[in-house]
């Protein structure tokens, strides 16, 4: 357990998350006074005052009530380039934090103190503001105290995304769909997925509802001009073919074929995917499918909940390029239980043979709501430096492989602390991907536990308005969820 007592300010959840980068397995408790630490375990105590003008954040660590290590972070002194004081402060108690622990930890933070899951949104604020690339990467390193290769990372997938989201454009928007049946529930996944076998009597009634959804997007939306379309899951080519054929042409209906500048749909697990429904999403002009194995090892797959083989994946890929798609994502899962570096690049040998365009790499992350969160004790876990050794490989491979990466992302609970990346070969990057990410642009949502994000470009700020995550209660009150986007639009 770590105690941790907060005097002038109440900054608890972002120092909570970086707390528990250095504390993974121990529980944070908050204490409103130092006597109620006893004189055993962990106590932080985390201070900022103000003196002569300057405003400063202290740290002290206390172990069994020794004095192990403090800092002292001069906010004054702190540049970040960002408008608010606000984020100065924060920034400055987060280093005087991290200055404090990383003398102590057994473990590298690559990511310093960035606890958010979105990274990149950094450098475009920097470089909206015209900040020179050295500057930038001084800034990553010294004040939010990257790792120099995960600050270049950073600063070349933000480059490459300008193209995409700029001019931003408030009368630009994306269409996500959610088909939120799977054939089973794999062990680490937290997502609102619901077995097909149990539920298949509600796909009708399903599709039916989100194309009323998607109607009622396009009346809203008025004059304003689709972008992109994203159709995930849950796995949806787990319902029939002839359901979602319904929900693609009712999309083109309402926003017109060729408006759409990219459509992709998550294809996602071989065991749902067949000559037939290839050939319809074909027929129906899908230009970008997923196939994702997580891993190309059989014992694993088998581990995870996958109801098919590594061989499979590789027939299934093979029969999509037969059939005539062009850009094909795979997506790979490090940390998975029971695997290492050898079994990483065995998968990886089998996914270079294949040659997709588009390969998403995961760290695995522990989410609420997984059988995975739930049993995790019974499986054995990699080191941080296996893990970061396993994520080099991916890299390497995918550089051989002429992959570039192209977003980036970050979970809580994700282990080693470490990210996720997407990589693709030149002009393939999946424009959804960086819009949904980086936050620029309006994504409209339809379907169970999907969540729209309505971007308001003025000031920079983007509210949620998410949908219900229970079946029946979205059947029941498709109509609410309309009026609910309805009044946040205006």
């Amino acid at each position: 357990m770590i105690q941790v007592l907060l005097i002038g300010h109440e900054f608890k959840h972002e120092l909570t998350e970086l707390i528990k980068v250095f504390f993974p397995k121990e529980q944070i408790i908050y204490i409103e006074d130092k006597e109620k630490y006893l004189g055993e375990g962990s106590l932080i105590v985390n201070e900022l005052w103000e003196e002569n003008g300057e405003k400063k954040a202290v740290t002290k660590l206390y172990i069994d009530d020794i004095l192990i290590n403090q800092s002292v972070e001069n906010i004054n002194l702190i540049e970040i380039y960002r408008d608010s004081l606000d984020k100065y402060i924060r920034i400055g108690i987060k280093k005087s934090i991290y200055n404090t622990l990383i003398d102590i930890s057994e473990n590298i933070i690559p990511w310093g103190i960035l606890t958010g899951i979105r990274p990149v949104k950094i450098i475009h604020e920097l470089l909206d503001k015209n900040i020179d690339e050295d500057i930038i990467i001084e800034v990553l390193t010294k004040e939010y105290k990257l790792d120099i290769k995960k600050a270049r990372l950073t600063l070349d997938i933000g480059k490459r995304q300008r193209n995409y989201i700029y001019p931003l454009d408030k009368d630009r928007y994306s269409l996500y769909v959610s088909i939120p049946f799977c054939p089973t529930t794999c062990l680490y996944c937290s997502f609102p997925s619901l077995p097909i076998d149990r539920y298949r009597g509600y796909v009708k009634e399903y599709t039916l509802k989100v194309i009323d959804e998607i109607k009622s997007i396009r009346n809203m939306m008025g004059g304003r001009r689709i972008n992109t379309v994203y159709i995930g899951g849950g796995t949806p080519t787990a319902i029939p073919p002839i359901e979602l054929e319904r929900i693609i042409q009712s999309i083109y209906n309402e926003f017109g074929e060729n408006n759409i500048r990219e459509i992709t749909v998550e294809a996602g697990r071989p065991d749902t995917i067949n000559r037939e429904y290839l050939e319809m999403l074909n027929k129906n002009n899908i230009g970008r499918i997923s196939i994702n194995p997580q891993t190309m090892n059989d014992s694993t797959l088998k581990l995870i909940g996958r109801h098919h083989n590594s061989s499979d994946i590789v027939k299934t890929f093979h029969l999509a390029k037969e059939i005539g798609f062009n850009v094909i994502n795979m997506d790979l899962i490090i940390g998975l239980p029971g695997e290492g570096v050898k079994e990483i690049k065995q998968t990886l040998e089998k996914i270079k043979e294949l040659n997709p365009e588009n390969l998403t790499i995961h760290t695995l992350s522990v989410k609420r709501g997984s059988k995975f969160k739930d049993t995790m004790d019974k499986y054995s876990m990699q080191t941080q430096s296996t893990l970061s050794e396993m994520l080099n490989e991916t890299m390497e491979v995918s550089n051989k492989m002429g992959l570039a990466p192209y977003y980036l992302y970050r979970q809580k609970q994700i282990l080693g602390n470490f990210e996720n990346i997407g990589y693709c070969k030149p002009g393939m990057d999946c424009i959804y991907n960086i819009a949904m990410m980086e936050e620029k642009e309006t994504i409209m949502a339809a379907g169970v536990g999907s969540v729209s994000k309505i971007y308001f470009p003025e000031e920079n700020r983007i509210e949620r308005v998410p949908n219900f995550k229970d079946l029946k209660e979205y059947l029941e009150r498709t109509d609410e969820l309309i009026q609910n986007k309805r009044k946040v639009l205006g």
